[in-house]
């Protein structure tokens, strides 16, 4: 029966994340009476098979993987990426499944499934959680876009707009690639990483080369890679111009729409417990500053002035967050006193709740019986420019 420790942990994690996404999907919450049990039953778990296996690192790997995880998690509530319940849950996970179960194996092409990291199976799961999120968040932002939010259809197909930057993109990454296997030879280490940070380095300077320059090195580089090998050369370009169009299109979304089409104004009437505003809110002496900027604009403006302490620097005193637990009746009040004395406008950005637990429970399936998405696509990478 001990020796079946890592199935029933296994079995335990799949049934509370089945139930986690139920809750989550009916109610939005998950209950911190399934969640915190599972960080004790896992760790307790592990510690009786260590005993039996005679072997410590199953409980070490338990507690510092929690410990891990729950730091992690903590910083990503803060930030307001996730809810409590899923912080709590991943911790949950990485007690009960700190190593990597095997239950099922089977090989093919020569690879043994499922695939597993070096980094631990925690962050695993957490991987291919957000991968799985995904699909669905492209199909539900498309879904708004196209239903009641029209006026973003123009931003949607901006990188379509944009095919002649993209038509030049796509030739210099193919230059980048095609003086990357003409040097990769004579690298002393031939790993795919290397492989990867050279085509980034050679298109880095391609695109940084003075117009005439850079026309003359992708044109040569370009007809030497049609002249060795024709097909091959303008298959992949084709297929990287679409490629690059559509990865633009899906950061576009990701990025850009999807925080534009998440959000509606409400009035400060309307707003109930639980509402997640979709920005943070100051107050610096008599004014009130709104920041609504998205992390990624905060660490270039940081970069642009140098100023990396920035990220982290509050604009005045924080009246309402972002966190993923929404306003509290408190906050709502705040609100109605700054509308009564006009010191903001009776309208507040409030973000749609993405319920995380059903990827969760996909990301956990996926990492049991399938392994870490993401060594799998390095593997299809190294496939595509060693084997072919």
């Amino acid at each position: 029966m001990f020796t079946n420790i890592p199935l029933i942990c296994s079995i335990i994690a799949v049934i509370a994340c089945f139930y986690a996404a139920y809750s989550d999907l009916k109610s939005g919450i998950i209950s911190n009476k399934l969640t915190l049990p599972l960080i004790g039953i896992g760790i307790g778990l592990n510690a009786i098979y260590s005993f039996f296996t005679n072997d410590l690192k199953f409980i070490l790997m338990a507690v510092v993987f929690t410990a891990i995880i729950y730091v992690l998690s903590y910083i990503f509530w803060r930030m307001g990426a996730w809810a409590g319940g899923d912080a709590k849950l991943f911790t949950g996970l990485a007690a009960l499944l700190p190593i990597q179960p095997l239950i099922v194996t089977y090989t093919i092409s020569n690879v043994n499934f499922p695939v597993t990291s070096t980094y631990g199976f925690p962050i695993t799961i957490i991987l291919n959680s957000i991968i799985s999120l995904l699909p669905f968040l492209l199909i539900y932002v498309l879904f708004i876009v196209f239903s009641s939010k029209k006026h973003l259809i123009d931003d949607l197909i901006s990188p379509i707009k944009d095919y002649k930057k993209n038509i030049v993109l796509t030739l210099s990454i193919t230059a980048a690639v095609t003086l990357s296997i003409l040097v990769a030879p004579y690298l002393p280490y031939k790993l795919i990483i290397f492989i990867i940070i050279m085509i980034f380095f050679f298109t880095f300077i391609i695109s940084r080369l003075p117009n005439a320059f850079k026309t003359v090195a992708v044109t040569v580089l370009t007809i030497y890679a049609l002249y060795t090998s024709f097909q091959l050369t303008l298959i992949s370009i084709i297929t990287l111009f679409i490629t690059l169009t559509v990865i633009k299109m899906i950061l576009t979304i990701l990025i850009s729409i999807t925080r534009k089409a998440l959000q509606d104004d409400y009035k400060v009437e309307e707003l109930r417990e639980g509402m997640i505003p979709a920005y943070k809110m100051y107050e610096r002496g008599d004014e009130i500053i709104i920041d609504d900027k998205g992390i990624m604009d905060k660490i270039r403006e940081s970069a642009k002035k140098g100023d990396i302490y920035g990220l982290m620097k509050p604009e005045g005193k924080l009246l309402i967050g972002t966190m993923a637990a929404g306003l509290s009746e408190e906050d709502i009040q705040v609100l109605k006193k700054l509308v009564d004395e006009k010191r903001i406008e009776n309208r507040v950005k409030i973000k749609k709740g993405i319920q995380f637990a059903p990827s969760i429970l996909i990301g956990l399936i996926i990492s049991l019986f399938i392994g870490d998405l993401v060594l799998i696509l390095q593997k299809i990478i190294y496939w595509l420019v060693y084997v072919r």
